[in-house]
């Protein structure tokens, strides 16, 4: 009995078939051979590229827990390229491109998809809304934490002004212009749909920013932050973070803005790493950050 296919090689002594395909769908098609009869048979391949960075990337972290893990995950994704605040505004257009529509991007907290060229400050514009408030910790919109375009989403202008520097938490009334937001006096919610891109991306700025860096940005169990260094709260981060799991365009933003910056959010990578750093901790650290 002889094998031959319309894609890859078929290995003669094992009859093993071996394909070497790019990324996509193929339809392969196998022969069988006995010398007096043939029979075809096919099936389909479907070749996705994850575009999981090499482990090379995050080679001075693995293996490591807790805070030593925070600390070398620190230093790998520190030294990147900083941009201006007018450079986020061209950045934004890429890394929050509408996949069905490139001429558009999605806006964080409203889901809408808007055209990349209405950016702005008037109502129907969207704008660079902070997701870890600017004045947490009195950074604005300087080189660094401000223009880190990590936690800078396209957002509609008045849902960005309506969410304000308000820290994260379940409840609150419903916010015009934006399906699944609520609002209280001090907290602010997102839909379900960005709960974990949220939290994502603020475990991403407690562990870029320490001491030594233009400042030091840590996670607690308040609302009402005001300019302190801290956002809240923790435990509902870390919640939202188990609920909405990582999806595709988080992981194609990932790589976008390793294009832009030359580093990466772990968490996307690494989601389990979450555990690790602040879950672990356990209640008492819980406590000690409020």
């Amino acid at each position: 009995m002889t094998f031959s296919a319309t894609k890859g090689t078929v290995d003669l002594l094992t009859n093993v078939l071996t394909l070497n395909l790019e990324e996509g769908s193929h339809i392969v098609g196998v022969t069988a051979r006995d010398g007096d009869k043939s029979v075809t048979t096919s099936f389909s391949v479907i070749v996705t590229n994850e575009e999981v960075p090499a482990d090379s990337y995050y080679k001075n972290a693995i293996g490591k827990e807790g805070q030593e893990l925070k600390a070398a995950l620190h230093d790998i994704i520190s030294d990147h390229r900083q941009l201006s605040y007018a450079e986020v505004w061209e950045a934004l257009k890429e890394t929050d491109k509408d996949p069905n529509n490139p001429n558009n991007v999605i806006l964080l907290y409203s889901g809408d998809s808007r055209s990349k060229d209405r950016n702005g400050g008037n109502v129907g514009d969207w704008n660079r809304e902070h997701v870890w408030a600017k004045s947490h910790g009195d950074f604005g919109t300087s080189k660094g934490p401000g223009t880190d375009i990590h936690h800078l989403r396209p957002t509609d202008v008045q849902v960005n002004s309506a969410r304000g520097n308000l820290d994260f938490d379940y409840g609150g009334n419903a916010v015009k212009g934006c399906d699944g937001c609520f609002k209280s006096a001090n907290s602010w919610e997102p839909p379900d749909r960005v709960k974990g891109d949220v939290a994502r991306m603020l475990f991403y700025m407690a562990t870029r920013y320490e001491p030594g860096d233009r400042v030091d940005l840590e996670l607690n169990e308040r609302l009402n932050n005001g300019s302190n260094p801290y956002h809240g709260k923790l435990s509902v981060l870390l919640e939202w973070h188990e609920m909405d799991p990582v999806d595709a365009f988080e992981r194609n933003r990932n790589k976008t803005i390793e294009q832009w910056q030359g580093n990466r959010n772990p968490f996307i990578d690494h989601p389990e790493w979450v555990q690790s750093i602040w879950q672990s901790a356990g209640s008492e650290d819980l406590k000690k950050a409020s």
